[in-house]
């Protein structure tokens, strides 16, 4: 059964003003692990003396494309000492998605990058927006990109709003990849004027049991929740979405 996550960019003006106070937060939710988006000038070290304090585990990790194409001692070296053996990937630039070309080149990346960090015992991965979904030919970027990477080097964080906001069945793109999806992305989705918007679990209108129920059927590693769009305080909305997860895990 997957363990239950926080990217901590839901709360990223919390974590930057005080992370180490945040991991304790978290855990205090029920939250397992924590899916890092930067740590704020803090060493590896004290990282990892305050998870063992708090019994968080690492979720995984965003880093940027960039950091993964000089030399990976140091950033290899960091997540090594928090026992974070996931790297993803969590955004293209324009370049590397424009054309079914430019998926293809960007698939070669990937290739070599997964390969690198594999050899050093780290799993690599790619987190999807709703851009990855445009057709090129009939095909969509999502799946030229996968099609052409390598499954033993490059796995999948599959962001289940995204996939819905693009008009894709995220419990689908599961099935098909079930080899290569590691980590979900559990986000609700409200429309607000006409515009999709992502909310607390259950007060939107994705099926969060159902995207529970296929990960659990193929695996995946973590349900790792993330909002991005908030009315009051997104530390009490990350409260009350661990409290919602939890339950939707435990009825399934």
């Amino acid at each position: 059964m997957g363990k239950l996550g926080i990217q901590l960019y839901s709360i990223k003006e919390e974590a930057e003003r005080d992370f180490l106070g945040v991991l304790d937060k978290i855990s205090g939710m029920g939250y397992e692990g924590a899916q890092f988006a930067g740590f704020f000038g803090h060493t590896a070290q004290e990282v990892k003396a305050k998870m063992d304090e708090v019994g968080i585990k690492a979720a995984g990790a965003h880093v940027p494309i960039e950091d993964f194409q000089g030399g990976l001692d140091d950033l290899l070296s960091y997540h090594d000492i928090i026992d974070n053996r996931l790297l993803i990937c969590p955004w293209l630039s324009e370049d590397m998605r424009t054309t079914a070309d430019d998926y293809k080149r960007t698939a070669e990346l990937f290739n070599k990058v997964g390969e690198k960090v594999a050899k050093e015992g780290f799993s690599f991965g790619y987190h999807n927006h709703a851009f990855e979904f445009d057709l090129f030919d009939g095909k969509s970027g999502f799946d030229i990109l996968y099609e052409n990477t390598d499954p033993e080097y490059v796995k999948m964080e599959l962001d289940c709003f995204w996939a819905v906001h693009a008009g894709y069945e995220p419990a689908e793109i599961i099935k098909k990849y079930a080899d290569r999806c590691i980590s979900l992305h559990i986000k609700d989705l409200k429309l607000v004027e006409g515009n999709p918007v992502s909310t607390e679990l259950g007060a939107g209108t994705i099926d969060i049991g159902q995207l529970i129920k296929a990960g659990n059927e193929h695996k995946v590693d973590w349900f790792v929740v993330e909002q991005e769009d908030f009315i009051g305080d997104p530390v009490e909305s990350v409260a009350q979405n661990a409290k919602a997860l939890k339950r939707i895990i435990e009825s399934v």
